[in-house]
């Protein structure tokens, strides 16, 4: 349980600011020189030319899910091998085929943006807390002063079944809560086959990953709403400070229509190019902990922009959270010793929910950086 009961200081809506006819955004909302888009594409002027092009052409890796279930032995090992080398050189991947059904996918953006777009009044009758963040929501952190984020967002708990409580979600559109529960039973059965996956890869039992997250029931899953607004002035701030996903696996639907999501790739930022009906999978803290770092969560960020809004769903799937997470006893030999302590989830989490984004400065200081090289 956090000690900060409530916010500490009046919580501003970010699509109210945006839709109030601002030209210039608060000083709060506004990134050091080193931090903003403009800056930190690209690492320097003379290697402008180069690095353009590789931060316009390159892509995240695409898996297509139905070679995983192949009975062709060769197109299934094909695909486990693509899966691996996505996840030990980027961190990220998305995935076709994947079984949720695309009119759900597509039912789930609009009527979440129709969430976003009723009056204030009728959203902050789900104003959050920091005790829990469920509900709608404009900041990550406690700390008085703090630099925030050009977004707003409606987080809420899916699984286990003992913390889903439809009473906090929204009553408006009318089909959303209906939704929201068809969505998530088909994601969170989405990541359940990724985990298997993640474990073959790693030479463990097909079951090891699910188990160490407390079970098909007992896994944690939280959905997390991102409404993004228009800015005008998208170069001096972000919609999500870099960061890393403290959790297991993050299973992002993207907006369909405006690109915004960047994952850092070496010294550069990566653009994200949405596959038309794929889902993005990133690794998690909570991975490269039981993975022993053979598999690394990747920072990433937002962008925004100055003609449209975004809304993108993204599904934390995690460990329950009072579970002891740390390096399958497997992946621990004296060559490559375990890494990481013994934590719970909800000891882990409490980093972020106390002092926001942070790059990976939280996984990062669990230990040394020698020992990861």
């Amino acid at each position: 349980m956090l000690s900060c009961q409530a916010w500490p200081e009046p919580v501003v809506r970010v699509q109210a600011l945006a839709e109030s006819g601002l030209s210039s955004i608060p000083s709060r909302y506004i990134k050091p020189l080193s931090q903003r888009p403009s800056n930190n594409t690209l690492p320097s002027p003379q290697t402008h030319h180069q690095h353009a092009q590789y931060h316009d052409h390159a892509n995240i890796p695409v898996i297509d899910l139905e070679q995983l279930s192949s009975k062709n032995e060769s197109v299934r090992k094909e695909g486990l091998k693509k899966m691996a080398e996505a996840c030990s050189e980027w961190g990220f991947f998305q995935v076709v085929n994947h079984g949720v059904s695309h009119e759900l996918m597509k039912n789930s953006r609009e009527l979440w943006r129709e969430f976003f777009n009723q009056p204030l009044e009728v959203k902050e009758e789900h104003a959050n807390s920091p005790t829990t963040y469920e509900g709608y929501g404009s900041r990550l952190g406690v700390q008085k002063g703090a630099s925030l984020d050009w977004s707003d967002y409606f987080f809420l708990h899916y699984m286990p079944p003992s913390v889903r409580n439809q009473a906090k979600w929204p009553a408006f559109p009318s089909s959303l809560r209906k939704v929201i529960g068809e969505y998530g039973e088909g994601v969170v059965k989405l990541g359940g086959r990724i985990l298997e996956m993640i474990s073959i890869n790693l030479g463990l039992k097909e079951d090891f990953m699910i188990n160490a997250f407390g079970g098909e029931s007992e896994v944690g899953a939280c959905l997390r709403v991102n409404f993004y607004p228009k800015c005008p002035q998208p170069d001096l701030t972000l919609g999500l400070s870099p960061h890393s996903d403290p959790g297991g696996m993050t299973i992002l639907l993207p907006d369909d229509f405006v690109s915004g999501l960047q994952v850092r790739k070496g010294d550069q930022w990566i653009t994200v190019k949405p596959v038309p009906n794929a889902f993005i999978i990133n690794i998690g803290d909570q991975i490269q902990v039981l993975s022993n770092a053979i598999y690394k969560s990747v920072e990433h960020r937002v962008i925004v922009n100055s003609n449209q809004d975004r809304v993108s769903l993204a599904m934390f799937y995690n460990p329950r959270s009072d579970l002891l997470i740390q390096p399958a006893k497997e992946l621990v030999t004296e060559e490559r010793p375990a890494l990481y302590s013994p934590m719970t989830y909800d000891e882990y989490r409490l980093y972020i929910r106390l002092n926001g984004t942070c790059g990976k400065a939280q996984v990062e200081s669990l230990t040394s950086k020698s020992s990861l090289q």
